[in-house]
Formats: C-alpha cells, structure tokens, sequence
C-alpha cells in the first residue's frame, strides 16, 4: 500500500492548531490523502477521566471504586464535561462549537446514567461492583479518544480537508469483535486516498486491551491498523525528538535527535520507563516488516527517527544516555542460596503475580537482587511474602537510579572504563555496574540523588566527545 498510519500523542493533540499545520496540511506528492490518524485525548483528560498516571490524584473511575462518598464521582464526571467543554469552545465557534457540544454531552450523559445504574444494581447482594470494574474503565477512557477525533474531523472539514471519523469506540455495540476482525470490518472500504481517516485510540474489542496494557492502548490500536492495512510506515508524532539524551538533563545544545535506530534499542528504553512504542506494538509492527518513524510534532521539517528492525549502526557506539529514577533494589541475602534456583524462580513468580514491573535483576552465589518499578504498597507486601517463604534470608530494600548508555552496537573497546572513570570523575559512586554480551546495553546503578549528573557526565564522555552526530545517518528520506 501507499498510505501510512500515523499516532499523535495527547500532548501534541492539545497544541490542535500545530498539529493541523505540521501535520494534517502537510502534502506527501502534491496531497494531503493517503493518511490514517490514531489520535489520543487531549493532554490531561484521560488522567481526570481515571486516575492521575504519576501522583495517582483521583479521578471518575478512582472516586467510582472507591465508593468513599456516593457521588463523588459524579461530581469528578461533570468537572471532565465542563473541561471537554472548555476544550469546544477554544477550538470552535458557531455551528462547530454546537456539533461539537452535542457530541460529547451524549456521551457523557450515556456514562452517566450507565454508571447511576450499575451502582444500584450492585447496592444488591447478587451483583458485585468488582466484576464490572474492568469494563467501567474502558468505557470511560473511550471518552477522551472520542472526543479528540471528532473535533479533529470537525477542524479538518472546517478547513476544506475531506476527512472521516472513524469510531473504534464500540459505543452501544451489539456485538463485541475480536480487534483484528474489528479492524479488518473498520477498513474494508479503505477510502484514505480520498480524505484522512481520523481513528480513536481507544478500540472496545473481546481481547479488552486495557486488562493487558492500560494506557498503552492507543499504540496497540496503531500497531493494528499499521499491519492489518498494510501500511507503508508507521509514524509516531510526539512533542519531542528521541534524542541521545533528555534535552532538559543535558542541554539542547548537547542532545542530538537519532537519526535510525532498531526495535531492540526502543524495547530497552521502555523497560526504563521511556517508550518510545510500547513493546508489545512494537512486535506487530515488526513482524509485519514496517518501519516506524517517530517525528517531533513542532519541527515538521526535520525526518524525525526510523525505526528499523535490520537497523545496525555503521560504527559502533552510545546512541542514548537514558535511565530512571523510581527504582527499588531488592537484594535477597541466604547462605543457603548456593547452587538452588529456587529463590529466582519463586521471587520472579512473585513479582509477577503482583503485577511489580522487572527492570533488571543480579546474582552471586549467596545473593539475589531485584531492581523494581511499581506500587510501593505492592513492592512492600513483596518484601513481607519473600521473608516468609525463605525464614533465612535477609531483604534489604534500597531506592536507587538507573543509568544507561545505549546503543545498536556498543561493542566499543574500553566502554566500561570510560564508564566507571567518567562517574568517578564526577564524585559518583558506581553500586552496581550490568553489561551484557549482546553489548546493546551497559547499565550503571547509582544513588538517586545523583541521576542527572551521572546522565550528564556519561553524555559527555560516550556521545559528545565522540561526535555522536556524525556517527548516525540521518540522511533519511
């Protein structure tokens, strides 16, 4: 096909009137066609819809679960009206603002009397609230995608661009489909050459994609119609390059945007934290041979970031200095553990079954540690299982930052040294240093008070000093 799918993220949604002229105007061959858009909600909005991602500050759903007070969550549902309201109003005036208003008071006025009944019906013995929960939630997080797609057709017909919602949402559907089949009905009459095709991020399907990845969704409804149709690029539109370091850390004078990179590169960056695609899209994408192009939605100039499985840098070296800082180290100690592997697996199952992300893990012969992301509530209760299992062990728990140079290749001789003498260098003390023989990733651990100088001190030593810049080809078309 000659169409590409592209994803625009919250952030760059919110800046609409940027989005329409950095992206949706722009012309590949004389037109603007030829183009499907996943869009997310607006920046802001599926976090008051569900629950803040970073301070976890109550939502609709939060306020519903809980149950602390009634009607809270009514009073949380009618601030998101006003909001996507306030929304309207900027962006529309006349009989846009009107169309736009109707849509979404719908909408919401559907949620509402949705949710007014389930929480009579399970005032009843027989009808417990907890096996509705799941779809509660996606039912509201669809709100946010709705919303962003229809104003987004609204503005494009507004502006003489033929364009077509494409409603993923299943609202009041009869009959919930498997998402392949789901997708395959949506664009059997694929009409992308004739006018942009704007689709929500959100996809109601049997597989139920919120229960797998949260708030990946949006990215696995991309990932999806990219293979299904089969796209000739997948573009991801964020509101920053992906860049050899956070520019904020480093300076932008000094962080240089990637030119290519491959999969495997973009799955360590978002086992800390920083995905540039959720790995699990990133598979179906992959394995459908299509190359992904992640694009800073305010530089529409600049050929952004290819993505490309058979991608190997042509000399080897540190593309990205990234790591994180909410790391939890748990070092398991038993004079026992030597020889049995009964304390990884059992750990391991653990952490898993309590939904506790891995980031990365070590052993010798009497210790094992654990480097952890997740709910402190669930990482403490970890802790507790661990000591009851094992009576002998000694648990230490320590909060610590992860620090690491990666790269397609980073079979550079004296990398380590040049590590551990640049920390140094900077007062660092290294606690722990992992290197594997696949050489695409070297991570240091490091107390966290001391994450932007050690990001800083190894951008200088193994990207800048290196003129990284010249290194990645950025000659992409």
């Amino acid at each position: 096909m000659t169409h590409t799918v592209e994803k625009i993220g919250g952030t760059s949604m919110s800046r609409y009137r940027e989005v329409l002229n950095n992206i949706w105007r722009q012309k590949k061959k004389g037109s603007p066609y030829n183009r499907i858009f996943v869009v997310s909600a607006y920046a802001g909005v599926t976090d008051m819809l569900l629950e803040h991602k970073k301070t976890g500050d109550a939502g609709v759903y939060s306020s519903f679960i809980e149950a602390e007070e009634k009607d809270a969550w009514l009073e949380r549902l009618k601030q998101v009206h006003q909001y996507l309201r306030n929304i309207n109003e900027d962006m529309f005036t006349g009989q846009l603002l009107e169309a736009a208003n109707t849509f979404i008071d719908v909408r919401i006025a559907d949620v509402e009397e949705c949710m007014t009944s389930l929480q009579n019906l399970c005032s009843f013995g027989h009808f417990q609230l907890k096996q509705h929960l799941s779809t509660v939630r996606e039912m509201l997080a669809s709100i946010g995608e709705a919303h962003s797609a229809f104003n987004s057709v609204l503005l494009l017909k507004s502006e003489g661009i033929s364009a077509r919602f494409v409603d993923l949402t299943g609202w009041k559907q009869e009959v919930v489909l498997p998402i392949n089949e789901l997708i395959e009905q949506a664009f059997a009459d694929n009409t992308c050459a004739e006018e942009l095709l704007v689709v929500t991020g959100y996809t109601n399907c049997a597989e139920k994609l919120m229960q797998t990845f949260d708030r990946g969704y949006s990215e696995m409804t991309f990932s999806k119609i990219a293979s299904i149709t089969k796209a000739r690029e997948a573009v991801i539109h964020k509101e920053f390059h992906l860049s050899s370091a956070d520019p904020r850390i480093v300076g932008e004078e000094n962080a240089v945007a990637i030119g290519m990179t491959n999969f495997d590169v973009a799955d360590q960056l978002s086992n800390l934290g920083m995905e540039a695609i959720h790995p699990k899209a990133a598979q179906g994408i992959r394995k459908a041979n299509i190359k992904l192009r992640v694009k800073n939605t305010f530089e529409p100039e600049h050929h952004g970031t290819i993505i490309d499985n058979a991608y190997c840098n042509p000399r080897p070296c540190a593309e990205i200095i990234a790591g994180r800082k909410d790391v939890q180290a748990l070092e398991v100690f038993d004079q026992e553990m030597l020889g049995s592997p009964e304390y990884d697996i059992a750990i391991s199952r653990l952490v898993k079954e309590l939904k506790i992300q891995l980031i990365n893990k070590e052993a010798d012969a009497n210790s094992i540690t654990f480097y952890l992301s997740g709910n402190r509530k669930m990482i403490n209760r970890l802790v507790r299982l661990i000591e009851e299992k094992f009576e002998t062990a000694e648990v230490k728990l320590d909060k610590v930052a992860l620090v690491s140079a990666i790269g397609s290749d980073l079979n550079v001789k004296g990398i380590l040294s040049k590590t551990v003498s640049s920390l140094t260098a900077a007062d660092i003390n290294v606690l722990a240093l992992h290197q594997t023989m696949r050489q695409v990733e070297m991570q240091c651990v490091v107390a966290e008070s001391d994450y932007d100088l050690a990001i800083k001190s190894l951008h200088q030593t193994l990207v800048e000093s290196e003129n990284h810049g010249s290194v990645i080809r950025t000659e992409v078309a």
